[in-house]
């Protein structure tokens, strides 16, 4: 049975989730449409939201291109920082490591983030 691109990603994202878990480790996690991109930084035991940030809240032109990535990736480590949050795991919720992603990733290490 050929699995779907969209269960496909899930199965990714489950795996990480898994794999973390038992770190201890604060997640960035990400999500992205083809409209929006959402970035936000999950407690180590995974039932708290302790920053977020998206391009539905910023005032961000168009949401679904690399600048906007750039733009959310910088939110969220000043977030971060106010938030004393210095390490993080980078979820990248199943999606491959490329343009809007790579770039959210980028700008949150630019930031002062350490992945």
């Amino acid at each position: 049975m050929k699995l779907s691109k969209k269960q496909a990603r899930l199965r990714r994202a489950t795996k990480f989730r898994a794999k973390h878990a038992e770190k201890g480790v604060e997640r960035l996690c990400v999500h992205k449409t083809s409209q929006h991109i959402y970035a936000q930084i999950i407690s180590a035991c995974g039932t708290k939201t302790i920053a977020s940030a998206s391009t539905m809240v910023a005032k961000v032109k168009n949401g679904g291109n690399i600048d906007a990535a750039t733009e959310i990736g910088s939110e969220i480590a000043k977030a971060a920082k106010k938030a004393k949050i210095t390490k993080v795991a980078f979820d990248r919720s199943g999606f491959k490591y490329h343009g809007r992603v790579k770039a959210l990733a980028d700008a949150a290490r630019d930031g002062g983030l350490e992945f």
